[in-house]
């Protein structure tokens, strides 16, 4: 395959096999001590060969992987998955949506009907049970 050899720079394989969408996240990941390979922060410029493991934080979560096959031409994301072995650990699981009530645009405030229908439905007290603060009298 056209762009495969033995090493390549961490940054470019990184990008190659789609880890990250541009090849400047990828350099600015190495830069941010983001990336490390075999366990060792490294630059963008460090050679990556095949076994290695490379571990890259982004977008919150921790990519682990063992480099299978190196590549510095980007490709499509089918051939990119052969290119490595993905030992992370699943992501976390997605928080659900809270409710929200909706108002028609360009409605105003809400009346006070309105006001309480929304706090039942948010599952907050009446106003009667709500601490007020003492007036000063």
């Amino acid at each position: 395959m056209p762009g495969e050899q033995v090493s390549a720079r961490v940054d470019i394989w990184i990008w190659s096999v789609r880890l990250t969408r541009t090849r400047s996240i990828a350099s600015d990941a190495c830069r941010g001590g983001h990336v490390r390979v075999n366990g060792v922060r490294v630059k963008p410029a460090h050679v990556v060969r095949v076994g290695d493991e490379v571990r890259l934080r982004h977008e919150g979560r921790e990519r682990i992987v063992v480099v299978s096959r190196v590549i510095t031409k980007r490709v499509g994301a089918p051939v990119a998955a052969e290119c490595y072995v993905d030992k992370s650990p699943p992501p976390p699981p997605r928080e659900e949506a809270v409710t929200v009530a909706v108002r028609a645009r360009g409605a105003g405030r809400p009346t006070k009907r309105e006001r309480r229908s929304i706090d039942r439905l948010l599952g907050r007290p009446p106003v009667e049970e709500r601490d007020r603060r003492p007036r000063g009298d």
